[in-house]
């Protein structure tokens, strides 16, 4: 994993924002990280160094002159693989930008040449304020990554711009930071989810598929530097930073693809119905009226005709949840629909495929190799997949 065994330096400031530290330092824990929470005085009135401790890889650490060490942020700023700052007040802001050390923290920062993210949460009035704004362009000139804050409600009831980063996004883009960016300014269309097709207001026919595996392609993508463009008909958590096409039926998804189709790699993870009914009720189908007749007709074959329509440079990789004769399948598949890799998996397989957190699979290469990746994360296989895509990618 991008974070795995990653010492990051968690810097703490005051506001109420503070309590949202605490959900960001579990989130860094539950990637790999190895975090070293660091809490100003003005944090302190909000959160404790108990509640950090514990959650954290080493105690929360709040003094230039009260711990073990005579020189503490020397070793914080030369070991950090990376620096969070979150919440980020506007005071650290402008000490930052000044180069002015009057804390552990500022201390830290000026002692580092580790990556920092900052991630501001202020009132409207402070965020919007020439003097922040100017402070935080030149910490982007610096190489300093800055994750704006979000609309939402602020302390004291008022509601507007200044909300700090969800610590989901702010996980995700220090994934993002210290990820490999081998696919910065690549275009990236994923699907996800099953569609569904209607029977009646009711009724439709679907699958199992909850779009997890490609919703953690999705994420991969973002975090190695991608403009990602995720269409998908699943109702589980968006991964940060993507833009994001909802969907249900194969239709939907069908004239989605075709306005992204011109994309650097197409990823088709999403299972689209081969069938749909002919015709859908207008109304709910009573049962008293007896058992209905229900014709289908196919669907349009998405994949089919990306590799129909593909460019030079596309990379285009499809996905086969299989029962049996999983290869032969998955190879047919891959001939047919003129694809790059097809990623294919017994999904009769304890722990595999739909609606596990976990996934086996093969990638089918059309080369005519392949590679097994073995039982993981969701993100395992994504990472996986995408490692495939970027050699590809290196041989054009």
């Amino acid at each position: 994993m991008v974070l795995q065994d990653k010492r990051i330096v968690l810097g703490v400031t005051g506001g109420i924002a503070a309590y949202k530290a605490i959900e960001v330092c579990r989130r860094l824990i539950d990637a790999g990280a190895h975090v070293v929470p660091v809490l100003t005085e003005n944090a302190l009135k909000m959160v404790t160094t108990t509640t950090f401790s514990v959650l954290a890889s080493e105690p929360a650490q709040t003094s230039l002159f009260e711990g073990p060490e005579s020189i503490p942020h020397t070793r914080l700023g030369q070991q950090a693989d990376l620096i969070v700052i979150a919440p980020a007040t506007a005071r650290l802001i402008g000490s930052y930008t000044a180069g002015i050390s009057d804390d552990l923290l500022t201390a830290t920062l000026l002692a580092t040449r580790a990556p920092v993210l900052v991630c501001p949460a202020m009132h409207t009035e402070m965020w919007e304020h020439p003097a922040v704004q100017a402070n935080l362009g030149t910490l982007r000139s610096r190489g300093v990554h800055v994750l704006d804050p979000e609309m939402g409600r602020l302390a004291g009831g008022d509601v507007g711009a200044g909300r700090l980063a969800d610590p989901a996004a702010i996980v995700a883009e220090a994934m993002r930071v210290l990820g490999p960016n081998d696919f910065a300014g690549v275009d990236v269309v994923v699907t996800a989810g099953g569609t569904r097709e209607p029977i009646d207001p009711v009724r439709f026919i679907g699958n199992r598929s909850s779009g997890k595996q490609g919703h953690a392609i999705a994420a991969e993508a973002v975090s190695r530097g991608a403009h990602v463009t995720l269409i998908t008909s699943a109702n589980v958590g968006v991964p940060h930073g993507c833009d994001v096409v909802n969907v249900s039926t194969a239709a939907e998804m069908l004239t989605a693809v075709e306005k992204h189709e011109t994309a650097d790699v197409v990823v088709m993870a999403a299972a689209v119905a081969d069938f749909r009914p002919s015709a859908i009720e207008d109304a709910k189908i009573k049962k008293g009226d007896g058992i209905p007749e229900v014709l289908l007709e196919p669907t349009t074959d998405i994949l089919a005709g990306l590799g129909a329509k593909r460019h030079l440079g596309q990379v285009i990789v499809g996905f086969a949840a299989e029962t049996s004769d999983v290869e032969a399948n998955a190879r047919a598949k891959l001939k047919r629909k003129n694809a790059d890799m097809i990623v294919s998996n017994d999904v009769s397989a304890a722990e595999v495929g739909f609606a596990h957190e976990t996934n086996a699979v093969t990638i089918h290469l059309r080369d005519g190799t392949s590679r097994e990746i073995g039982l993981g994360s969701k993100r395992k296989v994504a990472r996986s997949v995408l490692d495939a895509v970027a050699e590809m990618r290196n041989q054009f």
